[in-house]
């Protein structure tokens, strides 16, 4: 194994898959924290998905440096750390105590932070992160449910969740090559500083990031920091570059949406969707609290719709409504609401004879796939950046499109099925 990653949501790892499977490393996901035993796939890369982004970060900390032995005892060369691309964190974790607890668990004294994935629009500037040109703070991620982003200094961010100082490596270090980075990297450790945020805005910075990280055994960050650091692998001969499938077989089957996200980008697809005339049902979370909407009738609702085009069930709404809710039932217990809720409408589809599901959000997809069993993923064509198809390994026979909310063009909905064929019969 050259890479053992260990990501904080099951999107967010599947993005990472697609990363390194473009990069010609052969990757399989695992869903959840093998045994210790457990013998990993014959693969050039493991990624474990782990639902731990917003769970207490001592319970984080547990599941990552478990999930990180496993890795380390099949012999993965280089770990990765893989956050969201959005830095998706609060004053008390979970990206600095399970960094920190990284570092300790492989005596590492000096790790980066990069979560700049420039293909969607994620950069980082004097250490500041920018979405879609705007900064964090200014983006609609200042309002996410769970993780609200109201600063955009990653150095700020990341300092009260550590004991250990952070620091930073500029653009204009970066711009200098492999060397300066180098450089910079010795004078953050004379300085004492253990994570270094790293400036990127550009594919060309990441590759030159992640060959100034090879010798580094952790590296954090969002999925494109994966790209330099594969790419070490490929030119020391390690691997060979396979092409990307364009399509994918699917398993004979109806076909889906679940939407949990809240997300602009998520709103955008539904509201696509709707001018496609996809069928809609919009959950209402007060009344799933109150028993007056139910899983089954919703599952039946789906299986009931005739046509080409799969329905969509989405539990989006946008931030003032969603503020309302929060104060009605609470931030957590509305959130593990509706995720509870489409898991069971997944398993009662998934009974129905639905095998294709696209899922919105990461912590909806984590829920939904436990309900269904999954355990692991092949990795199938890009449907959009950070974004592929899968189909499950182990488990029920299924292919999946797991996006994370900020994800996917507007057409998302309505163009990812194009790439899915009917699978011949043997």
């Amino acid at each position: 194994m050259l890479i053992g990653a260990v990501a904080d949501d099951i999107t967010g790892a599947t993005d990472l898959c697609l990363m390194l499977t473009r990069s010609g490393l052969r990757t399989v996901q695992i869903m959840g924290v093998p045994e210790a035993n457990s013998l990993l796939p014959n693969v050039d890369a493991v990624v474990i998905a782990l639902k731990s982004r917003t769970i207490p970060a001592d319970a984080a900390v547990a599941k990552s440096v478990a999930a990180a032995k496993v890795l380390l005892a099949a012999g993965a060369r280089q770990i990765l750390f893989k956050y969201c691309s959005t830095f998706d964190s609060t004053d008390a974790g979970n990206i600095g105590p399970v960094t920190a607890a990284l570092m300790a668990l492989m005596g590492v004294d000096l790790t980066i932070a990069c979560p700049a994935f420039p293909a969607t629009g994620r950069t980082v500037y004097q250490g500041h992160l920018f979405v879609l040109g705007k900064l964090l703070s200014d983006s609609p991620m200042k309002d996410h449910p769970l993780t609200p982003m109201r600063d955009a200094n990653l150095v700020r961010v990341l300092t009260p969740q550590t004991s250990v100082p952070v620091g930073l490596v500029a653009a204009d270090v970066v711009r200098d090559g492999v060397d300066a980075v180098r450089a910079g990297f010795a004078a953050a450790r004379a300085a004492g500083q253990g994570i270094v945020i790293t400036d990127a805005l550009t594919n060309a910075d990441l590759m030159v990031l992640g060959a100034a990280c090879a010798d580094m055994k952790l590296v954090t960050g969002g999925s494109g920091i994966a790209m330099g650091l594969a790419q070490n692998f490929v030119a020391a001969g390690k691997v060979a570059q396979d092409k990307m499938p364009r399509t994918m077989p699917a398993p004979a089957g109806r076909s889906v949406v679940l939407a949990g996200s809240c997300s602009t980008a998520t709103l955008g697809q539904i509201a696509a969707a709707r001018a496609a005339r996809m069928p809609i049902l919009v959950l209402d979370a007060a009344a799933l609290a109150d028993g007056r909407q139910t899983a089954a009738e919703v599952a039946d609702w789906a299986a009931a719709q005739t046509g080409n085009l799969a329905p969509v069930i989405c539990s989006s709404a946008d931030a003032a409504t969603l503020s309302q809710i929060q104060a009605r039932l609470g931030r957590a217990a509305s959130g593990e609401l509706v995720e509870r809720t489409l898991a069971n409408i997944a398993r009662l589809l998934q009974a129905k004879g639905f095998t294709r599901f696209l899922i919105a959000g990461g912590e909806t997809s984590g829920a939904v796939v436990a309900g269904l069993g999954v355990q692991s993923l092949h990795i199938g064509p890009e449907i959009d950046p950070g974004v592929p198809w899968t189909r499950c390994v182990d488990g029920p026979d299924l292919a999946l499109a797991l996006k994370s909310g900020n994800f996917g063009a507007p057409d998302f909905f309505v163009r990812a099925w194009t790439l899915l064929t009917d699978e011949v019969a043997a």
